[in-house]
C-alpha cells in the first residue's frame, strides 16, 4: 500500500515538472513572438515597401545578415538619426557594408 502511494507521489511530481517545463517553454515562444512583432512594426516605420521586401527576401537566404541589418536600422531609429523611410537604394548600400567580401581565387596553370 505504502509503495502504491510512493509510486503516485513520484508520478505526479513527475507530471508537475513535465507541465512547469511545457509552461516556460510557451512563454519562450510567446515572448519570441511579441519581439518579433515588435521588430516587424518598427521595420514598417522606417523602410520603404520595397525595402521591407528585399530585406524579406534576404532574411529566407542570410537570417544572420538579415538580423544585423534590422538590429542597426533599429538602432539608428532610437537614436533618432534616421530622418526618412529608407528606401531599397539606400538598403543595398547599407547591405554592401554589412555582407562579408568574396574573395575570389585564381588558379594559373603553368
Amino acid at each position: 500500500m505504502e509503495r502504491d502511494e510512493e509510486l503516485e507521489e513520484i508520478r505526479r511530481r513527475k507530471m508537475e515538472q513535465l507541465r512547469m517545463q511545457q509552461l516556460a517553454a510557451q512563454q519562450q515562444v510567446d515572448e519570441e513572438t511579441v519581439v518579433q512583432e515588435r521588430i516587424k512594426s518598427i521595420m514598417r516605420q522606417i523602410l520603404t515597401p520595397d525595402a521591407r521586401e528585399r530585406l524579406a527576401r534576404i532574411k529566407m537566404v542570410k537570417p544572420q545578415i538579415a538580423m544585423a541589418v534590422e538590429e542597426q536600422l533599429i538602432a539608428l531609429a532610437q537614436s533618432g538619426q534616421i530622418q526618412r523611410k529608407i528606401d531599397d537604394e539606400t538598403l543595398v548600400k547599407l547591405l554592401d557594408r554589412l555582407m562579408p567580401k568574396k574573395h575570389e581565387i585564381n588558379i594559373v596553370r603553368r
